[in-house]
């Protein structure tokens, strides 16, 4: 046994030195480090630009770029962590799932030594992520429901969809929304429910509510996914033409619906700007670079049917 011990150990040894230079020799091969876009999901066309413009822009900064879909699971989110660790990926551009159970798979990385730059949504530490590049929804929010007050004249029932509940954006959409409305007790919300930022599920919701409030003047949604389920609700039902809608995002749907009036309004975010710049982040960091700001705000701009022509989809012209 004694004289099998040290055969062992040199097995092991060599197995480790083997796999150890094969990585190595796969890494030199391409030439490249690697940049891990994690989106929480694809089945929404925001997300899917977010992601391409981030693993673009690190194309373009000399990485290889994978995306990888959480499919708004927590947990699928964390076996991509996992993989992208073991992968001895060199940064993580993230999208997270849920504000605070995304937070153990950013330590995870951050303990592999692996840098994480948050986009758009944003998680409840500041002990983890190296920075985090989010849209100032709350304001957003606000210009919204000022521009929501004019159009129904401080007067009305309305519904508010709300994306999900895990997810800081939500909240802070409708607190800034709220921020304006609940000063007019004209305003009457008669309904507010999840529909986790979802189109279809928001088209079964309004629906739903639709049955027990057929009057209602306007719906407020977290998002432009959810604007056109409601949207496409109320033209089932026959009333598109009595219900305004507004949104929060910027996605093509919407802008084109915004000048087709069938949609009031939206909040325009910065997909490429967030994207862009954790990007950018993510390839100082690797080149030296260790100071960066926590929190990032990008502004929401309003867009309406009087400057819609200023606008395209994710940005301005």
């Amino acid at each position: 046994m004694k004289r099998l011990l040290p055969v062992y150990v040199k097995i092991v040894l060599l197995s480790l030195l083997v796999v150890i230079t094969g990585c190595r020799q796969k890494k030199a091969a391409s030439g490249k480090k690697k940049m891990a876009v994690v989106v929480s999901t694809l089945n929404n066309p925001w997300f899917v630009f977010l992601a391409e413009t981030a693993a673009a822009r690190a194309t373009a900064l000399g990485y290889d770029a994978k995306i990888f879909d959480s499919q708004n699971n927590t947990a699928t989110e964390g076996d991509h962590f996992e993989n992208i660790i073991v992968a001895g990926f060199d940064a993580i551009l993230f999208n997270s799932t849920d504000a605070n159970g995304s937070v153990a798979n950013v330590l995870k990385a951050k303990q592999a030594g692996i840098p994480v730059f948050c986009m758009d949504r944003e998680i409840n530490a500041t002990n983890a992520a190296t920075s985090q590049i989010l849209s100032d929804s709350y304001s957003g929010a606000v210009a919204i429901g000022m521009h929501f007050t004019r159009t129904l004249k401080k007067q009305g029932n309305y519904v508010e969809l709300l994306g999900l509940v895990g997810d800081n954006n939500t909240w802070a959409r409708s607190k800034g929304f709220h921020s304006v409305t609940d000063n007019y007790p004209g305003l009457k919300m008669v309904a507010q429910q999840s529909a986790d930022f979802d189109r279809n599920k928001a088209m079964e919701v309004m629906e739903s509510i639709l049955q027990a409030h057929p009057d209602i003047d306007a719906v407020f949604c977290g998002n432009d996914g959810m604007a056109m389920g409601a949207y496409q609700a109320l033209v089932a039902a026959g009333k598109a033409s009595k219900v305004k809608v507004f949104g929060f995002d910027g996605a093509e749907d919407v802008i084109t619906a915004i000048k087709e009036n069938k949609v009031a309004g939206t909040g325009m975010q910065f997909p490429k700007v967030m994207a862009e710049t954790a990007a950018k982040f993510a390839d100082e960091y690797i080149k030296g670079r260790r100071n960066f700001p926590q929190k990032i705000p990008v502004a929401v701009e309003l867009v309406t049917q009087k400057n819609i022509n200023d606008y395209i989809a994710y940005g301005k012209k």
